[in-house]
């Protein structure tokens, strides 16, 4: 009898120590946390970790600079996709702040669940494009004025206004949601002290334009396309120091501006070709591609609107 009454006190300790466990941990859980900017009415909106095995990612490394990663979107078919498939890669990278700005004169719904799950911090922005700055339906005529221009400044704006300057000199970087990305490209960025430069596969009709390196600076391009431009490289082959765009306030990219130069007129406005940083590597690796999903063909979808009916009613694709 003493034997089981023995047991029977141990099985209740046991008990009330997993007990009290849990709710610690439960109350921990709500604490870990990551605060993100709600621009409808300048309040934070919070966004909670989906599970235990996230919460490491909500911690913020005080040692390590922060990047944060602007994305333009606009509403098509594959932008949910496009933006599921780069949330997966960026909660996998610490200290990261995302600043998806939407092409639109309001945030959506869409994006906005999307981000809130997503387990990372993040910024939703929206500036619609005035219509004589898009592109032509027709995809095969050429346009005068590149997309994203509105949504990439408006998050500079947002940036000057709410980061401070620190010691530990933030990363900037211009993330496109129809590119793919390794992980190393965030560590190589993290501690650029200007502008960091990177190869990108895939791009200006090559298999990789890059920045070609001497003795670890970069002295000229391989680029094909346009290139006469002073920096002929695609938005995702750089990054740039936070402390750059807040020492420059005017620095901005251009409204009206020829295809395939806004990245020149970006840089020329902050750094010269010997202020460049050679990354992967000194450029030798690819670590960023310019994918683009392909447009799908939703023929059948056309015929069932056309006779009233969608395959998407009561579902997000």
């Amino acid at each position: 009898m003493r034997v089981i009454g023995r047991r029977t006190h141990i099985c209740k300790q046991w008990f009330i120590t997993v007990g009290v466990f849990l709710g610690v941990g439960s109350w921990l859980y709500m604490f870990l946390q990551f605060v993100a900017w709600d621009p409808a009415n300048n309040q934070p909106c919070i966004s909670f970790a989906d599970s235990h095995a996230e919460l490491e990612k909500f911690v913020h490394f005080d040692n390590l600079p922060t990047i944060h990663a602007i994305t333009p979107t606009y509403r098509r078919p594959v932008q949910k996709a496009e933006l599921t498939r780069l949330s997966q890669t960026y909660r996998q990278v610490r200290n990261f702040h995302w600043i998806v700005v939407e092409d639109s004169n309001r945030t959506t719904n869409l994006v906005t669940k999307l981000l809130r799950r997503s387990g990372i911090s993040y910024t939703q922005l929206n500036v619609a494009t005035p219509e004589q700055y898009k592109l032509p339906l027709n995809p095969k005529l050429s346009y005068i004025h590149p997309r994203g221009t509105f949504q990439r400044n408006l998050a500079l704006e947002w940036l000057q206004q709410n980061v401070q300057s620190g010691g530990q000199k933030d990363v900037v970087y211009f993330a496109d949601d129809d590119n793919t990305y390794d992980l190393q490209v965030f560590e190589e960025m993290r501690y650029t002290e200007k502008v960091s430069v990177w190869p990108v596969g895939l791009v200006g009709g090559q298999l990789v334009e890059r920045p070609l390196v001497h003795d670890g600076r970069v002295t000229g391009w391989n680029a094909a396309y346009k290139p006469q431009r002073p920096f002929p490289i695609d938005m995702a082959g750089f990054a740039v120091n936070l402390d750059l765009f807040l020492r420059h306030p005017e620095a901005r990219f251009r409204i009206k501006q020829d295809v395939g130069y806004q990245e020149s007129v970006l840089l020329a406005q902050l750094v010269t070709l010997s202020d460049l940083e050679p990354r992967a590597e000194n450029c030798t690796k690819v670590l960023v591609w310019h994918t683009r999903t392909e447009t799908p063909r939703l023929r059948g979808e056309v015929t069932m609107r056309k006779e009233g009916r969608r395959s998407d009613k009561d579902i997000e694709v």
